[in-house]
C-alpha cells in the first residue's frame, strides 16, 4: 500500500507511507542527505510495519522555490522538532517507533521531550548531543577543524563535498560515498552552511535526561569519526527513560548504506527482541551495562 497525501505541509515535505502493519516506523534522515538514504533498508520492513518517510527542509529532494527553510527558524533543532511533530500531527500517527540518524536523533528527542505520546520507541542512530570536544566531553572534533568545515564549505563546496564524503562514509564502499556525495550537492550550499553551523555548534547535553518517558535505543559505529563511541555511553548515561546501547561492528557513519544487513539485524532485533534470530547475536556485559554487538 502507497498512501499518496494531499498537498499540504506533509506534501511539500515529500512525506511518504509504504508497507502496511499495526505499528509505524518512521525514518527521518540526517545532515546533507534525503529519504533516499533509506532505499536499502526499507524493503525489509514494509512487509511487517507501516513505515513514514519525507524529507527535511534542507534536503536538495525539497520542490523549488524552497519556501520550508528558514535559515532563523532552522538555526536550532527546537525549529525541526516543531516539523516533525507538525508532520506527526497532520498525517495522525501516535506511539510510532522513531529511526533518527545524525541530526535527527537529537531531533526526535526534542520532540518527544514536548510530545512523548507521538512516540513508542525512539532509535538515535550516530545520534550526538555535541559534536565539538571540550574538558570533560568527548565530542569528536576540535574547534578548529569546525571553522575549517564552515571555510571549506563557503570557499570550495563541491570540493568540500567530495572530500567530507569519503571522510565520513566507509572509503571501502565508492558507491554509498558517491550516494552521500550527490545528496550534498543536490542541496544549495548556503543551506548547508547554515545547516552545517546549526548541527557541528550545537550542544544539547542538557537536554537528555528530560528524555524521560520515551525508551532509547542508541546504535553506534565502533569507528564513526563524526561521533565516538564514548559519545553513545554519555547519552546512555544522561537519559533518563530505560536505554541501551547496539553496537555494529563497522568503519563510517551510513550503516544504513555500508552495512543494511547489519544494520537491518540490529533494527529487528530492537523492534522484535523476543525473535529467535536475535539469539546468534553475541552479547557483552560492560560496567553493567547490557551492549549487544553486531558483527
Amino acid at each position: 500500500m502507497v498512501a499518496v497525501l494531499q498537498p499540504t505541509h506533509s506534501a511539500a515535505m515529500n512525506a511518504r507511507i509504504i508497507g502496511s502493519g499495526e505499528d509505524t516506523i518512521i525514518f527521518a534522515h540526517g545532515f546533507g542527505t534525503d529519504q533516499s538514504i533509506w532505499d536499502k533498508t526499507i524493503p525489509f520492513f514494509t512487509k511487517r510495519y507501516t513505515v513514514l518517510l519525507f524529507d527535511w527542509c534542507f534536503s536538495g529532494s525539497i520542490q523549488e522555490p524552497n519556501h520550508l527553510f528558514d535559515p532563523v527558524k532552522h538555526s536550532s533543532f527546537h525549529g525541526f522538532a516543531n516539523d516533525l511533530i507538525d508532520l506527526l500531527d497532520e498525517i495522525g500517527l501516535k506511539s510510532s517507533v522513531f529511526v533518527g540518524h545524525s541530526m535527527s536523533g537529537m531531533i526526535g528527542c526534542l520532540a518527544s521531550i514536548r510530545r512523548p505520546d507521538l512516540f513508542k520507541r525512539l532509535i538515535l542512530l550516530g545520534a550526538s548531543p555535541r559534536y565539538i570536544n571540550c574538558e570533560d566531553y568527548e565530542g569528536g572534533f576540535e574547534e578548529t577543524q569546525i571553522e575549517d568545515i564552515f571555510i571549506n564549505i563557503e570557499s570550495n563546496f563541491h570540493g568540500w563535498a567530495s572530500y567530507f564524503a569519503t571522510v565520513v562514509v566507509d572509503a571501502n564502499d565508492p558507491v554509498a560515498v558517491d550516494k552521500f556525495e550527490k545528496c550534498l550537492v543536490s542541496s544549495k550550499p548556503e543551506i548547508i552552511l547554515s545547516l552545517a553551523k546549526t548541527v557541528f555548534l550545537s550542544d544539547h547535553r542538557d537536554i537528555l535526561e528530560k528524555v524521560d518517558q520515551v525508551p532509547c535505543t542508541i546504535i553506534q559505529m565502533t569507528n564513526d569519526i563524526v561521533v565516538p563511541m564514548s559519545v553513545a555511553y554519555h547519552m546512555q548515561k544522561q537519559i533518563k527513560a530505560e536505554s541501551t546501547v547496539e553496537v555494529i561492528e563497522a568503519d563510517g557513519h551510513f550503516p544504513q548504506l555500508t552495512h543494511t544487513n547489519a544494520f537491518v539485524d540490529t533494527l529487528d532485533r530492537v523492534l522484535e527482541p523476543n525473535d529467535e534470530s536475535s539469539d546468534s547475536d553475541e552479547i557483552i556485559s560492560l560496567d553493567s551495562e547490557m551492549v549487544n554487538v553486531v558483527a
